[in-house]
């Protein structure tokens, strides 16, 4: 939800008061595409930044069986949510606060959820990048600049009160690993490295093993890199802190398939 009263502190001192944006509530097909489209289910935990009426949390909780977190500037706006979590049955899987959301812990989220100006969106945006890779983050309409979203849908809004289009956009981009940098194998493949340069959930690098190379380009997903099929085959590594696993390898680098890099302290590989 667009929400109304924005006047955030941005943790400096020296902030002005941002210009008041009226709260416009994201309607119902809107709200359920937002969290489809993340795949929200039992287990989860939604974050909804800029919460207005509770809507959306309201709804995970009650269709996908979600747990979930509105956080709200507007007092009134906070004590209506939770009226409507109580007479819908979910008061006690949903929490809402009167809360600055940059000052949001957002670390125990799945998903979050957000209907910000686009100013906010980069202001959050180190912030979100930071989370557990696999976290997925929703944002009706504004993006987040050139971190690009994975996936984007348009949703049929007639009614719409804001902008001259009659639809709304439903941007999804899923945190990726950090990948950047020398990774280095041991054992029987001591002397083999992985060099990766990552630009969000795009990367690119050389897998390199005694004689052989192999160039690398594709995405991640979480902790999920994968590049295209092509003349040698799908490569697939997962990332999990500071090891990076072949999963699955095709072509001349099948023989690989299984290994384990570990990140290098250094700029080479010992």
């Amino acid at each position: 939800m667009l929400t109304g009263i924005i006047c955030l502190s941005l943790a400096r001192a020296e902030a002005q008061p941002i210009e008041e944006v009226p709260f416009i509530t994201s309607p119902d097909n809107v709200t359920l595409e937002m969290l489809s489209s993340a795949g929200v289910k039992r287990g989860d935990h939604v974050i909804d930044l800029g919460s207005g009426d509770g809507r959306i949390v309201i709804l995970a909780a009650k269709k996908f069986e979600a747990t979930g977190l509105g956080v709200e500037i507007d007092p009134s706006l906070v004590e209506r949510s939770k009226a409507s979590a109580r007479n819908a049955g979910v008061a006690d899987k949903v929490e809402f606060r009167v809360q600055d959301l940059f000052k949001t812990d957002l670390a125990p989220a799945s998903v979050i959820t957000m209907y910000l100006l686009p100013e906010f969106n980069l202001q959050l945006r180190p912030a979100l990048l930071a989370l557990k890779p696999g976290t997925r983050i929703v944002s009706h309409d504004w993006d987040m600049g050139d971190w690009k979203p994975d996936r984007t849908t348009v949703v049929a809004v007639p009614n719409k009160a804001v902008g001259r289009e009659k639809s709304s956009k439903i941007h999804l981009w899923t945190v990726p690993a950090k990948v950047d940098g020398l990774w280095c194998a041991s054992g029987l493949l001591r002397g083999a490295s992985i060099t990766l340069t990552q630009t969000y959930q795009n990367f690119s690098g050389t897998l390199a093993w005694r004689d052989r190379t192999r160039e690398l380009a594709g995405t991640i997903s979480g902790s999920e890199l994968r590049t295209p099929a092509g003349s040698s085959g799908e490569l697939v590594l997962q990332a999990t802190g500071d090891e990076l696993r072949i999963a699955s390898a095709q072509g001349n680098m099948a023989l690989v398939q299984g290994a384990s890099f570990r990140r290098a302290s250094g700029a080479t590989c010992s």
